[in-house]
């Protein structure tokens, strides 16, 4: 097996490709859109960081199948044929 070289490109599209990246980004958004809804306005800071950690692994669990999907769209855009 040879060891790839660690490119600009190369850490680039490991993570577009990567389903975790997505997931990622779609929990922190999830986060950032729901969590000011979950408390009310007098509540302190470590009370808001917390819900907002807990409502950012909520979204993350629930969005396995959108990371997945949209993965496989970025692989098919960019790789055309050449998709495992």
């Amino acid at each position: 097996m040879t060891k790839r070289p660690l490119t600009a490109s190369y850490v680039f599209f490991y993570i577009l490709f990567s389903e975790d990246t997505w997931r990622i980004g779609i929990g922190v958004a999830f986060s950032v859109l729901v969590a000011p809804y979950a408390y009310e306005p007098g509540t302190d800071l470590p009370a808001r960081v917390v819900i907002h950690i807990m409502v950012a692994g909520i979204g993350f669990a629930a969005a396995r199948i959108p990371a997945r999907l949209i993965s496989r769209f970025f692989k098919k855009l960019v790789l055309g044929d050449r998709v495992t």
